[in-house]
């Protein structure tokens, strides 16, 4: 380890608190430092590349400095880095905000901008909340969602988000939602449409027996990322929209870790044909550059905020970085890259080469199960394959076998257990070809290592 890496750990154990890490074990290891990134590698401060196997946390899309979008956030510096958008228009927000109008499901007309998942996913609450108190609707006040959903970190995302280890210790702050079980055929004691007909009934239930009190329903569409990437059986999401269109409810789509290409359209909800009252966008959509959220919902919904001042019907919700200059440019710049390096027409080669190398790894001991929707894929890790007994949460197998990987030159992160594949959806075959074999290697001859 040179000099300055020592120098730059020890500021950073001094100094960074870093998010979802136990930092008793972060402070007493010798972390990876990443200084560079070229294409779809991370460079650390010793010149040891990595394949960035999970898109640093599954917004990256084009690689690391793209020359495209690199020129295109230079040249906004150029021009000016932000400005608000309370009260005052931005030529980039206007522009992008066409762009995503294009490109979303039929009927979403109008795009509010945010900074984060989490943000995109509060203000898609708040909105439909207001929406029937705006209407004169009293009661409806209450939403639906998945358990095992992972809606973000704020109080209001962590209300529907459905992940005790993650939100259990804040239950005190939450509202109450209505929760019904995920579709995981997996966990399920049948087949997958005995998985996702059980799901769609306890949300029917729910909305005959709760229909007045009920804003909307939320649910992660085809995959629920965080909760360990599990893959929903074909039909539920369009099941799921049925339901609030007979009820009467609106359906928000949480679009942040699918949209954008991962499952192999650019948004999740093409696949069934979904055309949701909200859909809620982040991560790629600025190629993993920089801080971008927008939340892009129908007419009905804006038009149900317009009137006078007195009628106080203004959606009172804005953020400082609002339609930022610099993370519009950059969304730009990676929507033009979709269009002209024909992304999301590249993906089935590459989909078609995760499942089947996932279907080389199904086979190998500790391998419970393998699920994959597009390009993101999950390979859970068990004590005993037979029966899918899980590892003692404590021991962080998926950690040791990530950590292997990294030695490998990939650079991989678990959910738990869950060995979470999301890489670039702009890799090239041949570098993805690489980074399944350093997964495999990893699960057959170091898991082996680790679990004894």
């Amino acid at each position: 380890m040179n000099e300055r890496t020592k120098k730059v750990i020890e500021a950073d154990k001094k100094c960074v608190w870093h998010p979802f890490t136990q930092m008793s074990g972060w402070v007493a290891g010798d972390p990876v430092v990443i200084e560079s990134g070229d294409g779809f590698y991370l460079i650390d401060t010793e010149g040891r590349r990595y394949i960035d196997g999970v898109s640093s946390l599954w917004c990256n899309v084009h690689g690391h400095r793209v020359k495209r979008i690199d020129d295109a956030i230079k040249a906004q510096v150029d021009k000016i880095s932000h400005s608000t958008l309370l009260g005052l228009g931005q030529s980039r927000s206007i522009e992008l905000a066409e762009k995503l109008v294009g490109i979303t499901p039929a009927g979403l007309e109008k795009v509010f901008y945010s900074d984060n998942g989490s943000t995109s996913v509060e203000i898609a609450l708040k909105m439909v909340y207001q929406y029937y108190r705006n209407k004169g609707v009293n009661g409806r006040e209450k939403f639906i969602a998945i358990k095992n959903s992972y809606h973000g970190d704020t109080i209001g995302s962590v209300s529907v988000g459905g992940m005790e280890l993650f939100h259990g210790i804040f239950g005190a702050l939450l509202f109450e939602t209505y929760f019904v079980p995920c579709p995981h055929p997996y966990r399920y004691d049948g087949s997958s449409e005995e998985c996702k007909a059980h799901s769609l009934e306890a949300v029917e239930a729910l909305l005959k027996e709760k229909g007045s009190e009920i804003a909307g329903v939320i649910v992660e569409p085809l995959v629920q990322g965080a909760g360990g990437i599990l893959v929903h059986p074909a039909g539920f999401l369009k099941g799921v929209s049925e339901l609030a269109r007979k009820y009467d409810v609106k359906l928000i789509v949480d679009e942040v870790a699918t949209g954008f290409g991962r499952t192999g359209k650019m948004f999740a909800c093409e696949h069934e044909g979904v055309r949701p009252d909200v859909m809620c966008l982040a991560k790629g959509i600025t190629g993993g550059y920089l801080p971008l959220a927008a939340t892009v919902t129908t007419n009905d919904i804006y038009d149900a905020f317009l009137g006078e001042a007195s009628e106080c019907k203004t959606f009172y919700h804005g953020h400082t970085y609002t339609g930022n200059a610099l993370g519009c440019a950059a969304a730009i710049a990676s929507l033009e890259l979709f269009e002209d390096n024909d992304i999301i027409a590249s993906l089935g080669e590459k989909v078609e080469l995760i499942s089947e190398r996932l279907g080389e790894i199904k086979g190998l001991p500790y391998v419970g199960d393998v699920r994959q929707c597009g390009m993101m894929a999950g390979i859970e890790i068990v004590k005993d394959k037979a029966s899918g007994e899980s590892f003692e949460y404590e021991k962080l197998i998926g950690a040791k076998v990530c950590r292997a990987m990294r030695e490998k030159g990939a650079m991989m992160r678990p959910l738990g257990d869950v060995i979470v594949l999301m890489p670039p959806v702009g890799v090239d075959v041949q570098l993805l070809g690489d980074l399944l074999d350093i997964i495999k290697e990893a699960i057959e001859y170091e898991l082996p290592k680790v679990v004894k």
